[in-house]
């Protein structure tokens, strides 16, 4: 009996775990902690050493995570009415409202507290990205207006602006211009989730560009975002000095992201504006870790 408890236990707890992972979006939390690692990276030797860069992976992972964590505990209304997300831990009650706030919380204080044990420009950079996507994007604007996606794409972009603030000491232009490349990036990811679920943003009563301004405006604006997002990453890249072996292989991937830009506006489709979608989540991927190695 008490070995089958112990299964048992053992059998919660790992179910309890996943929908915690699942609540912190591993794959997008990924994703900008990459551009914070790469934007410290890019400040290349002597500024960057292995203890803080472990450090800072730490607390934005942490802070990260606590602010989609928080996110998703203000939005678990929203959630539960879209066929995309009903299936979330919060939606479905397998996490209850309170042990995710206290999730979020602990992982976003200890994050927090940590980047400013850390440095006090780079700490700062880091709250000030989660302030802007928990409270002023999340629980202020989203639900009022879709030009709340500026914001949204503002807080994206600081891991990025904070891994370089903490390698060179300061706000400068290379750590704005990958702060703008992932600002451009984020209408790729979050308008096309516009289009392709519009009747659930619909349901959940969420204002989006799509429905606003109509879906052939709104592909314009993101074949137009991604060709931004690829001239700030290639400007950020000279400003570093990257290497010219790098420099080409950033090249062509900034060629691809242009011509499904252009292809889009020309020929607009559901299909190509999926392929961009996924091609962009590359792209930022591909363009982070060449960003890194070449500095």
């Amino acid at each position: 009996m008490q070995s089958n408890s112990l299964q048992i236990a053992g059998v919660n707890v790992r179910a309890k775990l996943r929908a915690y992972w699942t609540l912190i979006k591993s794959l997008q939390t990924g994703l900008l902690l990459i551009t914070g690692v790469a934007g410290y990276l890019s400040a290349r030797c002597p500024f960057t050493t292995h203890d803080t860069l472990f450090a800072l992976t730490a607390s934005l992972f942490l802070a990260i995570s606590g602010s989609t964590v928080l996110n998703m505990v203000y939005d678990r209304d929203v959630d539960a009415k879209m066929k995309r997300t009903h299936h979330r831990p919060l939606a479905t009650g397998t996490v209850s409202a309170r042990e995710a706030l206290i999730l979020g919380l602990g992982l976003s204080g200890v994050g927090v507290g940590w980047a400013f044990a850390l440095d006090a420009l780079y700490g700062a950079v880091v709250f000030a990205g989660l302030f802007c996507d928990v409270v002023v994007y999340t629980m202020w604007l989203k639900r009022r207006t879709p030009y709340s996606i500026i914001l949204g794409g503002l807080s994206g972009g600081m891991p990025a602006l904070a891994g370089r603030a903490l390698g060179v000491g300061a706000i400068e232009p290379v750590g704005i211009l990958l702060a703008l490349a992932v600002l451009f990036w984020i209408p790729t990811h979050i308008m096309t989730f516009n289009i392709r679920y519009a009747d659930d943003y619909a349901r959940a009563k969420i204002p989006t560009f799509p429905s606003v301004s109509g879906v052939r405006a709104t592909r314009v604006i993101i074949a137009l975002s991604s060709v931004g997002a690829s001239i700030a990453m290639t400007f950020a890249a000279i400003g570093i000095g990257m290497a010219w072996g790098y420099l080409r292989l950033l090249a062509v991937l900034s060629v691809g992201l242009l011509l499904l830009a252009i292809i889009l506006i020309a020929r607009p489709s559901e299909r190509l504006n999926f392929g961009l979608f996924k091609y962009a989540s590359v792209y930022m991927l591909g363009a982070m870790m060449l960003i890194a190695l070449g500095g």
